[in-house]
């Protein structure tokens, strides 16, 4: 009978299935485990003689064990599986877990005990093994097939090189989600104690251990070859180190007063750091004192490969200083607003369960629901933590709102932290979306590693790269998003000076100092949004804040219903991205700075005016200005092509809402009622100029640009990027019948007027620009792009119009008077395409068709030939010379000042064809109106007060009064050449203080002017009817309206002079309240009081006649104590001069008249 029939009847199997269960059982402790038996343990009887007895035995032993960890002993546990280790890493694809002891009912428990997700399925599998030490102390199971890494709780010391029984554990391949690294294969959970095979031997403790304190002062009289034994409390264990290939990790014990450091790094010790936890007491042998170089030479406890580590019963508590809530330390909530403040974390122990892994790649999870945790400043490990895993924390900092993209309690672990699983999660986890967490391959840990930023700014970037890989586009592989959210990082926060982390100083060091000791707590870090976000935040916000009454002026409730209705039809929103230039509650996008990253990327067919700012969410349109190649420091509208593919990052910038609206309300009561809005819409767009832009990753285009631009490469890089082109453009050249992809002709231009964009009868959009040829068309192997200008490609100049329409018209923002251009036209080698169309009827002309594959590339002067270089635009037209001149078409640059809308209200379209009148001024003061009628042409963005304006081919009328203005033709085009600087107040020209003899003289609109009264002239003040403007009674129109709504109107006249001359000053609305120094209840109660009779006039000359009015003796009585006046005024229409007769005695004599100098006041001072 042979030894498995022999085993099986020993047992007295019930049934085939438990003797067929019998015989695997046997089989496998031969095949796997009694091939181990040549370990430490003693293996079976001594008197054993053959193997099959030694096996028999071995086999008894096991299923005796099994029978002890099952609920009912009497049955065998059939349904239960001997598996190898080496079939389980082969086969087992998912994660499971398998418990001996469970019945029916403890396994639908388990499963109820994780609400929402799903638990580890059960699986009915057994391992045997030997427990041994793997790389770098991990603890191993190990058969004869091969060995699995395993993880444990809180193991001992004996369990190390015993033959074990696994009843209870978990198996995670390294295809789940949380397992350790893919090349590691999966990994064994214990999630109870391993059941001991055979009895271990007996070890005995040669000598009695001395206390820490004694030991503390042997190391420091550092006795050679003298080995110790000590005996005390874990206070901290660090994280194992691998530096140069050498493996190492510290442990500190403690007693009452004193605390020692040993250093661990013998390949056969390291298992003790999964060993010892903090508060336990421990005794270790073998030591010796050394000296550790890096840490100052100074003398330290070190491991000899003699060294036991064994746990004693003495255990301890940790202190109660170390046991502290976070809630318990939560400083600064009364000053969480704080925009920048430097504070110190406060070291704490803590125990919690993971509730979230934010990413376990960057070492971010939170705990209990609202708790951070930062692993990061640890090394990284192999075994990530799950959802469900129970964690205990020690020697761990604190911090309080470190990010505001976080919960406001973190904790963060240095290497002087200790942190332990003290239950692994039974739940599995739900593979992360892509598109939430950034990636988990550690090159955010490797970057922290090497440049040792404030915690602030790593949490700040972990966050920016979980957005990032949703809005940018899908191409950009998770390794660059990291490296790109870390340049961001330095662009917003700046590189600083960070010391070198010193890993000894860390962990070895009293008081313990470390990166995280200190941390920047900063409320207004900057915030990512993306595009499409933002642009349907601007657009819902701006109709949700918008208060009608704040769009009319102070002295709103007295317009009549034409002037309400004007006053509502436009109104613009700008918010700056930095909130420290303006703040104003309830913004939701304005509680930090904001930061966008997105391509630029040339207009869309709806938004012709300006460039697009793309992400993967959407589109946004920009106004974008760059540095003139001219003037030092000048701004002009964005010309460069080489912006176009440039992936950028834009930190401060301007976003405008601009409001169009037809309304049609009855008066100033009903504003609150929106059912008289017949139609809304708006117009989103951001301002920034070239110096407000970073690039991320630039195109080939701006990469030839950035080294060829002056001052920004040296020579040689010059050269490098010379050899390059010569390279391409020395390729092989096609054969004349050859027409490859890449051959393409091209031609320079340079432009010398643009025209505004029209549309055509077949709805495309077209426009023209007049230029130069200058030079023959060049054959071109591949596209030359923006590479240096060739001397073949220069020659004799010639006129042409570039006409640009459908696809073509995208060009426009682009394309600026006095820039050089190479129009490329790509897949052939025809030189005639770009030879132009002659006019028939001009035969100076020549029209030249842009097709839509075409296209364009500037050419900045480091590009240029030598004589194009030279050559010199003709600068637009100053103010001066526009209203002194007399040219019939010009163009002009100046300030907008001011905006008045000119709706067309006869139309009721879905696009609103609208009228706008600006106010240019330019440094001097003098200003001009420029008309613009948007009937036939796009209306261009960015003409907001505030904007310096490029107005081309606009044409020069002089009214009837002689004043000079300006008003659009077809082929007008508008250009900002600089925004509005938020951070800046002096952008706006100051108002000039001008002499009344002078401003006749002037052609200034707006001036600040003091004198003294002279006179008054006249005033008015009366109730008029809303809709009629009749004079208002009691409570009814004089006229035939039968309105119910009035408002109160109000005007003077007087005369100051200032010793140069005098003129008329009109003044009207809140400014006559201003004028006669009355306080807003005498102001009302001379409203109430006026009611009655409707109106009143006052020609207050005769000064000292009586009256019995009582109103009338009141507002002369204000009207006599007006005497010095401050005012900022704008000029009126002047009338001509007048020749008149004057006759003296018999003698007639003829003069002209100077016309008084007519004012309006817009101010008081």
């Amino acid at each position: 009978m042979d030894a498995v029939q022999l085993f099986r009847d020993q047992f007295n199997a019930q049934s085939e299935a438990e003797a067929k269960w019998l015989e695997e059982l046997f089989r496998f402790v031969r095949e796997h485990v009694w091939p181990l038996m040549s370990g430490p343990d003693p293996g079976p009887d001594p008197c054993c003689q053959t193997a099959e007895e030694g096996v028999s035995q071995l086999s008894a032993s096991v299923l005796k064990r099994i029978r002890g960890k099952m609920s009912s002993t009497h049955t065998l546990p059939v349904s239960y599986r001997l598996v190898c280790v080496s079939e389980l890493l082969a086969h087992q694809r998912l994660a499971c877990v398998s418990n001996l002891s469970w019945s029916t009912n403890r396994e639908r428990a388990a499963a109820e005990e994780a609400p929402g997700r799903r638990a580890l399925p059960r699986a009915h599998l057994l391992l045997i093994g030997r427990l041994t030490h793997g790389h770098d102390g991990e603890w191993t199971l190990t058969d004869s097939g091969g060995s699995v890494v395993c993880e444990v709780v809180s193991p001992s010391p004996l369990w190390m090189g015993r033959l074990v029984f696994l009843p209870h554990w978990h198996y995670i391949p390294h295809s789940a989600p949380g397992q350790a690294q893919p090349e590691a294969g999966g990994y064994v959970e214990l999630i109870g104690s391993p059941v001991l095979l055979c009895p271990g031997s007996v070890q005995g403790l040669a000598g009695s251990p001395v206390t820490v304190k004694e030991a503390a002062a042997l190391v420091h009289k550092r006795v050679r070859r003298q080995l110790l034994s000590i005996c005390g409390q874990v206070a901290s264990v660090c994280p194992l180190l691998v530096i140069s290939g050498t493996s190492f990790f510290f442990f500190a014990l403690s007693d009452d007063t004193h605390t020692l450091s040993v250093l661990v790094k013998n390949s056969s010790s390291l298992w003790w750091a999964q060993c010892m936890s903090v508060g336990e007491c421990v005794r270790v042998t073998a030591l010796r004192v050394c000296g550790l170089m890096p840490w100052r030479g100074k003398s330290i406890l070190c491991a000899t490969e003699h060294s036991e580590m064994h746990k004693t019963h003495d255990q301890r508590r940790t202190s109660a200083e170390d046991t502290l809530p976070p809630t318990e330390s939560q400083p600064g909530r009364h000053d969480d607003q704080s925009a920048d403040r430097l504070k110190e974390s406060r070291v704490i122990s803590y125990q919690g369960t993971v509730t979230e892994v934010v990413s376990a790649g960057a070492g971010l999870y939170v705990m209990d629901g609202n708790l951070g945790l930062c692993l990061a400043y640890q090394p990284e490990v192999k075994r990530k933590l799950r959802v469900g895993d129970a964690v205990a924390l020690h020697h761990v900092h604190f911090l309080y709102r470190p990010c505001p993209d976080f919960p406001p309690s973190m904790l963060c672990t240095c290497l002087r932290s200790t942190v332990r699983v003290t239950k692994f999660s039974a739940v599995v986890n739900s593979r992360s979306e892509p598109d939430r967490n950034c990636p988990d391959d550690g090159v955010l840990q490797r970057l922290l590693v090497e440049k040792n930023p404030d915690v602030s700014r790593y949490l700040w970037t972990c966050h920016l790269c979980s957005q990032l890989r949703r809005s940018l586009l899908p191409r950009v592989s998770p390794q660059c998003t990291c490296v790109l959210s870390w340049k961001l990082m330095e662009l917003a926060f700046g590189q600083g000076q960070r010391h070198r982390r010193d890993i000894y100083t860390e962990m070895l060091d009293e008081p313990h100092t470390c990166p995280l000791t200190q941390y920047v707590s900063d409320s207004a870090q900057h915030q990512y949004v993306g595009l499409s976000e933002l642009r349907e935040s601007l657009q819902e916000d701006c109709w949700a804040s918008l208060s009608l009454r704040s769009l009319l002026p102070p002295a709103g409730d007295g317009l009549t219903r034409a002037q309400m209705n004007a006053a509502l039809a436009w109104s613009s929103r700008t918010l700056t991205s930095d909130p420290r230039h303006e703040l104003r509650p309830g913004d939701t996008l304005r509680q930090r700075p904001l930061l966008l990253v997105g391509v630029l990327e040339l207009p869309s067919r709806t938004s012709l005016h300006t460039l697009q700012l793309r992400d993967h969410t959407g589109a946004i349109a920009c106004v974008v200005t760059e540095t003139t190649q001219e003037e030092a420091g000048g701004q002009r509208a964005a010309f460069n092509t080489a912006w176009i593919g440039c992936l950028v990052c834009v930190l401060q910038f301007t976003m405008v809402t601009e409001r169009f609206l037809q309304s049609n309300f009855p008066s100033y009561q009903h504003l609150d009622q929106h059912k008289f809005i017949t139609h809304k819409h708006s117009s989103v767009y951001l301002q920034f100029s070239q110096k407000s832009i970073h690039i991320l990753s630039p195109s080939v285009a701006m990469e030839t640009h950035l080294c060829y631009k002056e001052g920004e490469s040296g020579e040689e890089e010059k050269e490098v990027m010379a050899r390059k082109r010569r390279r391409e453009d020395e390729g092989p050249e096609p054969s004349s019948s050859s027409v490859t992809a890449t051959t393409c002709v091209s031609v320079v231009l340079r432009v010398q007027q643009k025209n505004g964009v029209m549309w055509r009868v077949d709805e495309e959009a077209s426009f023209s620009v007049t230029a130069a040829v200058i030079g023959p068309v060049a054959t071109w192997g591949r596209d030359p792009k923006n590479g240096p200008m060739k001397d073949f490609e220069a020659g004799n100049e010639k006129k042409v119009t570039v006409v640009c329409s459908g696809a073509s018209a995208r060009w426009f923002p682009f394309l600026q008077p006095g820039c050089f251009y190479r129009l490329v036209a790509s897949g052939t080698r025809d030189a005639g395409v770009l030879a132009g169309n002659s006019v028939p009827w001009r035969s100076q002309d020549v029209t030249l068709p842009v097709r839509s594959d075409w296209t364009f590339h500037t050419l900045t002067r480091p590009l240029l030939a030598r004589a194009c270089a030279r050559s010199v635009w003709a600068a637009p037209f100053t103010l001066s010379q526009v209203l002194d001149g007399s040219a019939d078409i010009v163009c002009f640059q100046g300030f907008v000042s001011d905006r008045i809308i000119l709706n067309d209200r006869t139309k009721d379209t879905e696009h609103i064809n609208i009228g706008v009148r600006l106010t240019v001024c330019d440094q001097s003061g003098r200003s001009i109106h420029a008309f613009l009628n948007f009937n036939h042409n796009t209306y261009p963005p960015g003409m907001l007060p505030g904007n310096t304006l490029l107005l081309s081919a606009f044409r020069r009328r002089v009214s009837r009064s002689g004043r000079v203005y300006c008003s659009n033709i077809a082929v007008s085009s508008v250009a900002v050449v600089r925004v509005r600087d938020a951070s800046r107040s002096d952008e706006r020209p100051p108002t000039p203080i001008m002499h009344l003899a002078e401003w006749t003289q002037r052609s200034c609109t707006v001036g600040r002017v003091k004198g003294h009264v002279v006179c008054f002239l006249f005033m008015q003040l009366q109730w008029k009817c809303f809709e009629c403007e009749s004079v208002y009674t009691q409570s009814a129109c004089s006229g035939r309206c039968l309105s119910s709504s009035a408002v109160f109107d109000c005007t003077a006249k007087l005369v100051i002079e200032d010793g140069t001359g005098q003129a008329h000053v009109h003044f009207a609305g809140a400014l006559v309240r201003q004028l006669l120094a009355l306080s807003s209840p005498q102001w009302e109660g001379l409203q109430r009081a006026l009611k009655a009779r409707g109106h009143i006039q006052v020609y207050p000359r005769g000064r000292s006649q009586e009256c019995d009015d009582g109103i009338l003796h009141f507002l002369l009585a204000c009207v006599h104590g007006v005497n010095v006046l401050f005012l900022t005024c704008s000029r009126e229409s002047q009338a001509k001069e007048e020749v008149k007769r004057l006759r003296r005695g018999k003698r007639d004599f003829l003069t002209r008249m100077a016309p008084t100098l007519k004012l309006t006041c817009l101010q008081i001072h």
